[in-house]
């Protein structure tokens, strides 16, 4: 039996290591809609595979369902669909609840379009919309939300700044002024960012695994190394250096904080970036092999089959069709 040498005591990097690793968080809005209805209205919102959906309501109400989940929203109220999937929008149970892409709608720019429908009855406001998070620290994030995540603004810990955003945004959708649906656009990602902080902050769920790893000082600061330098020889002694634990404690550490052992997450965290740039159009396989650190094609093709069961030319190709149907649903 070896025995590892100790280890002097190593600062570690200043700062929130969850902070650090969910900054790169960014959105591509897909569609944007603000909505004056009046009762009885209905709208179903179809599945858009790897957007979340999400509803912000300024005035009146409705019934929110998601598959077997119900939610009578208010004002002030937010839901997020992270996954994508489909559901209603209804001002009362039962109430007819067609294709919203099949509803007459106004386009005011390319994204953002003003809805007007119903029956003449009390009237709601709402902001609803698709976005799609680009960064593979923000994939990693939306795989771990529920299938709803529902904001009552009231009960939220940063209600004060939710109301805000929410005031802001009414203002916006009463009175038509110029530039405001780049507002409103921008106000309706705040509040997407403010429902997943408030999830993050509030839900047992987001307590452990990845999250709670990275909550974590030592474990925390090593999936920043990684992050940071996904290209770089990591190896398990380096990682375990860097943070001042001997190699045997971090590994076992790692592993049971994250779930997986750090070189599998190494690997698998470098074919999300992988992925991500190969769906970039004009993106080679060889530059991705290059830009990750590994020596050829062929041995960054083996690894990347190895993890996603794809070959990397199939996944850009899908990942490419999968925007552009997308972008042809919405459009």
């Amino acid at each position: 039996m070896s025995l590892e040498p100790p280890l002097e005591p190593i600062p570690l990097t200043r700062g929130d290591p969850l902070a650090a690793a969910l900054q790169p968080i960014q959105m591509v809005g897909a569609f944007y809609c603000a909505s004056e209805l009046t009762a009885p209205w209905g709208m179903t919102l179809p599945p858009l595979p790897g957007h979340a959906w999400f509803h912000v309501v300024s005035e009146g109400g409705c019934e929110l369902a998601v598959e077997d989940s119900t939610w009578a929203m208010r004002r002030g109220d937010l839901a997020l669909v992270p996954h994508g999937t489909g559901h209603t929008l209804r001002s009362a149970p039962g109430v007819a609840a067609p294709d919203i892409f099949d509803l007459d709608r106004e386009q005011v720019s390319d994204r953002y379009e003003l809805l007007r429908d119903g029956g003449g009855g009390e009237r709601s406001r709402m902001i609803c919309g698709a976005v799609r998070f680009e960064h593979p620290a923000a994939q990693n994030l939306v795989e771990l939300l529920p299938g709803i995540v529902r904001v009552e603004a009231s009960l939220a810990g940063d209600a004060a700044q939710m109301q805000s955003t929410l005031a802001l945004i009414a203002a916006e959708t009463i009175e038509s002024r110029p530039g405001g649906e780049a507002v409103v656009t921008r106000l309706a990602d705040i509040l997407v960012i403010q429902a997943i902080r408030a999830w993050i902050e509030t839900d047992p769920g987001a307590q452990s695994g990845w999250l709670g790893a990275l909550r974590d000082e030592r474990i925390g600061h090593a999936l920043t190394l990684i992050h940071a330098e996904p290209a770089r020889s990591w190896t398990v002694a380096a990682l375990a250096r860097d943070v001042a634990m001997s190699r045997s404690a971090f590994s076992a550490r790692f592993t049971e904080l994250v779930g997986v052992p750090v070189l599998r997450y190494l690997t698998e965290w470098r074919m999300r970036l992988a992925r991500d740039r190969l769906e970039t159009e004009g993106v080679t396989v060889a530059a991705v092999a290059a830009e990750l650190g590994y020596g050829s094609e062929a041995a960054f093709s083996r690894a990347f089959k190895r993890v996603t069961g794809t070959a990397p030319r199939t996944a850009a190709r899908r990942g490419r069709a999968e925007r552009g149907s997308v972008l042809e649903l919405t459009g």
